[in-house]
């Protein structure tokens, strides 16, 4: 067995739990609103104006999403007007050191990956 068989198909459901999981943590404001969280609490619009350039729409989706998942907590304030304050989990807060090796390896390879995407759209021509 492959290292990568191992490690993805381990469940024995042609990886489409991996999958799963991975969609969601690798859409495209997953790892910005779990990387917003980590400097603590925050309530929804002090998220949103953190995250820039998501909708309003798009957070609230991305916060339940997260929230059904385990890496997000969700506390009602019974305050008027109610205040609702969105933090990581312990589960989310694991996410935070391989996302950063994500974000790091992409920083670090985003010359390589621009050069070879001028060089196919040059071929393609």
């Amino acid at each position: 067995m492959s290292k990568y068989e191992h490690t993805c198909m381990i469940r024995g459901d042609g990886g489409r739990t991996l999958r799963a999981v991975l969609d969601r943590i690798c859409n495209k404001w997953t790892l910005l609103v779990v990387a917003t969280l980590d400097q603590g609490s925050l309530r929804f619009t002090d998220l949103h104006r953190q995250v820039t350039g998501i909708s309003q729409r798009m957070l609230t989706l991305t916060l339940r999403n997260l929230e059904r998942d385990g890496l997000v907590s969700r506390t009602v304030h019974a305050e008027v007007p109610p205040r609702v304050e969105y933090a990581l989990t312990p589960t989310g807060k694991s996410l935070i050191s391989p996302a950063l090796a994500l974000a790091g390896w992409a920083i670090e390879h985003v010359p390589h990956i621009e050069a070879s995407r001028d060089a196919y759209r040059t071929r393609e021509r």
